[in-house]
């Protein structure tokens, strides 16, 4: 789109409050026929998993090269600023509503901590209203089941993976980054090959059909790699292994070389279908790289750009990320800009680059960053603070482990452990926390190495009452709307797997209170949202070393059957359901006395 396709409405009404109507109306049939005549752009999003700011040759990496990722900043534009969240779901949530994801209801990655509301209103519904067709490949990871699945958010296309990553407990079991079982379309099936190769593949697949099409496209490629588990075809991790790098780099720095080569394909069939000239390209990471869960660990050797922290924490190597975007007679060439972008930001950039409108009624926290781009104005930026927070379980707490962060200062309150925040903080751990909160010049500072809290305390004041503010108008609207429950027994989709991913309730999360990682997720129940109707409910059962009771329980509903040692499954049939709402319970008892262990997957199936 050209910079005079964003001159504001206000200039256009001054300009023609000198004419008549007549002029008037030719002016807005003319200013009609422009808009008709610009092709809007395709956009293809590409988004890592876990990939660092450092995990770039042009960063530094003394391992890496990663030509075709920096060919997108040659060609257009990086943004060095560009800061996320500290986990998958939050980033994904933000991306695709242009809103803080405790609006959207996304504290954390698994159980119900992970729910975008399907109330939101996504990037992919938008511009699906506007005329695009719309198409993900790889990862979601913001509720599995409908109505939360991509296919229900707006996307027409959806091939992807369960949960937060291949092989967790999402499922299905035994499931490998090496001819994996995927979701196309939300029906599970078997592909052959490595899975960064069978979403791009798909990818291109899709952009190939697209050629001739008169409607423009919006491409979501979200790759899981480098996530854990580190699997790579072998040859591209010798290549580092014959360095002497540390093991787990050469896995990564593997994986981070097939998405190089990836990208690389995208963007052969961008300019061998002719599609290049008229396609965004954006290139980024969902947040930093992960190794061990506190704030200063990171694999042995991996270079983080001399920044602080690890993914899941708010210290930068946590949230920000390698941005590139080009867009071809738009964008000028091998530009760099240091204003800070925001995850939050592209939905609005990229709706109006679309010349779509954002959903009425709903508030969008980010801004579009068109201008900066475009024309490297930021005023329409400056004086903003980003929000980010990070912790497990479904109920946020105040103060603990967040970041303010503006363009020059960014406040901190750090923790080693995230994923240990799960109880209501004392007073007087609270008063502490206060008390030890850091504030750092990232400009000077990027390293987050001075605490500059006790020089400048008007603003670390002024910083926290922006958070605290930002806190209860983001948590309100949250709690207003509960967590996100999963449809049973709809027209839509009669058939519902749950998986362990999707648990809720207090013994999910109370394994960390003493550091027990073994004993974790033994047990938790299903929020739903139940049609009234028959069903048969079959659970794929822990291994039991006696012979138990499996029950489930459903509101008024309880049902029991006797299972012996070593049985796996059990099935319910013919089920009287009512229409309502309720936790769905199906768990296995041993005796009396003994601890309730939960199914590892249940499916509910809505009968003829």
């Amino acid at each position: 789109m050209s910079n005079n396709a964003f001159k504001s409405k206000t200039d256009k009404i001054h300009r023609a409050a000198f004419i008549g109507l007549a002029a008037i109306s030719m002016v807005a049939c003319q200013t009609t026929q422009i808009a008709l005549a610009e092709k809007r752009p395709n956009i293809v999003l590409m988004m890592t998993d876990d990939q660092g700011y450092g995990d770039l040759g042009a960063h530094g990496s003394p391992y890496l090269k990663t030509p075709n990722i920096e060919r997108i900043g040659e060609e257009g534009l990086e943004m060095d600023t560009f800061v996320t969240y500290p986990n998958c779901s939050a980033t994904r949530a933000g991306l695709l509503t242009g809103r803080y994801p405790y609006r959207t209801g996304v504290t954390a990655v698994t159980q119900v901590d992970h729910f975008m509301n399907a109330s939101e209103v996504t990037l992919a519904e938008v511009l699906q209203e506007a005329g695009y067709d719309t198409a993900i490949f790889g990862k979601w990871h913001i509720g599995d089941n409908y109505p939360m699945n991509p296919g229900n958010q707006g996307f027409e296309e959806a091939l992807v993976h369960k949960g937060g990553g291949v092989g967790q407990a999402a499922g299905p079991a035994g499931n490998t980054y090496f001819d994996p079982i995927l979701e196309h379309n939300h029906v599970s099936k078997k592909y052959e090959g490595y899975v960064d190769d069978v979403f791009t593949e798909a990818a291109l697949d899709y952009i190939e059909q697209k050629k001739e099409d008169k409607d423009p496209f919006f491409v979501y490629l979200a790759t899981n790699l480098p996530h854990f588990p580190l699997q790579v075809p072998d040859h591209r991790a010798q290549r580092f292994r014959d360095m002497g790098v540390h093991e787990d780099n050469a896995l990564t720095f593997g994986m981070i070389e097939n998405i190089d080569y990836n990208v690389g394909r995208v963007l052969d069939k961008l300019k061998e279908t002719g599609q290049e000239e008229n396609t965004i390209v954006i290139f980024l990471s969902d947040n930093g790289p992960r190794h061990r869960r506190t704030k200063n660990d990171h694999y042995p050797g991996r270079w983080v750009a001399n920044m602080r922290g690890t993914k899941t924490s708010v210290y930068e190597a946590g949230i920000r990320v390698p941005f590139f975007v080009k867009w071809p007679g738009k964008l000028p060439k091998g530009a760099k800009t240091d204003t800070m972008g925001t995850i939050i930001d592209l939905f609005p950039t990229l709706l109006e680059a679309a010349q779509a409108s954002p959903p009425e009624g709903v508030v969008i926290d980010g801004k579009s960053l068109i201008p900066v781009w475009t024309e490297g104005d930021a005023s329409s930026l400056n004086g903003r603070t980003y929000f980010a927070q990070m912790h497990y379980g479904p109920t946020p707490f105040k103060y603990m482990h967040f970041t303010a962060r503006r363009q020059q200062y960014k406040l901190v309150s750090s923790h080693d452990f995230p994923h240990g925040i799960l109880y209501q903080p004392t007073d007087i751990e609270l008063k502490r926390v206060l008390e030890q909160l850091e504030l750092y010049d990232v400009v000077a500072d990027p390293s987050e190495r001075i605490n500059i809290a006790s020089k400048h305390p008007k603003i670390v004041e002024e910083l926290l009452e922006e958070y605290e503010d930002w806190f209860d108008k983001v948590s309100e609207e949250r709690d207003a709307k509960g967590i996100q429950r999963i449809y049973l027994g709809t027209e839509a989709v009669p058939a519902v797997n749950l998986s362990r991913f999707d648990w809720g309730g207090p013994r999910v999360i109370s394994h960390n209170a003493f550091g027990h990682w073994k004993a974790h997720n033994q047990l938790g129940h299903w929020r739903v949202k139940t049609e009234k109707g028959n069903y048969t409910i079959s659970a794929d059962l822990p291994e039991v070393d006696k012979d138990g009771v499996v029950h489930f329980k459903y509101n008024e509903v309880h049902l029991k059957k006797p299972i012996t040692k070593g049985q796996k499954r059990a099935v319910f049939e013919a089920v009287d359901l009512p229409a309502s709402t309720g936790n769905l319970h199906l768990y296995v008892k041993l005796d009396k006395v003994s601890l309730a262990t939960g199914a590892h997957f249940v499916d509910v199936v809505l009968n003829d």
